[in-house]
């Protein structure tokens, strides 16, 4: 037995990397062009620059207008005093923000993300709940999705748990 297992000592970097490798023959190869967006995500390529509010009175300042994306600059998660505290608030080194929106017709809303940060809709104190969850289309920059039913009302958005300073965002209405 350890005559065998000497022997086999010298493939063991050989078949360690067979995992690796097929990992990498699954990998998606990067994006030549833009994906081609459905109606409701079409301003997804063109988001105007907003600055994420540090707290609910200045979420009303910092407005998301339906159906534009921005380019939205969160702050330290420290800094943030959430309306409602997130299911997944994010760490010391975590960023976030809040924004406002206006729902003027119920019906299906989605918050489209560039990360994977986690997403609250608060009405009166409540986080909305989703109704999906999913991935934008390939090669779009989209990397979540979530839907919410909503009725017509002021809703404050609050971001929480992204890794980076910067996020782009959309929330829009669906067909």
């Amino acid at each position: 037995m350890p005559f065998r297992a000497v022997f086999l000592l010298p493939l063991l970097p050989a078949l360690s990397s067979v995992p690796a490798l097929a990992q990498m023959e699954h990998a998606k190869a990067p994006c030549a062009t833009q994906a081609d967006l459905p109606a409701p995500l079409a301003a997804w390529n063109k988001p105007v620059p907003l600055r994420a509010a540090a707290d609910r009175k200045a979420a009303g300042r910092a407005v998301l207008t339906p159906g534009q994306a921005v380019a939205m600059a969160l702050l330290p998660t420290p800094k943030i005093a959430y309306p409602l505290r997130p299911a997944k608030p994010g760490g010391t080194v975590s960023y976030g923000g809040l924004a406002s929106f206006t729902v003027q017709q119920a019906g299906t809303w989605r918050v489209a993300l560039g990360s994977g940060a986690w997403v609250d809709v608060v009405k009166d104190g409540k986080a909305a709940d989703s109704i999906a969850h999913g991935h934008g289309p390939d090669c779009s920059g989209i990397r979540k999705m979530v839907d919410y039913a909503l009725q017509p009302g002021n809703y404050t958005l609050q971001v929480a748990a992204n890794g980076e300073d910067r996020l782009t965002l959309l929330v829009t209405r669906l067909p």
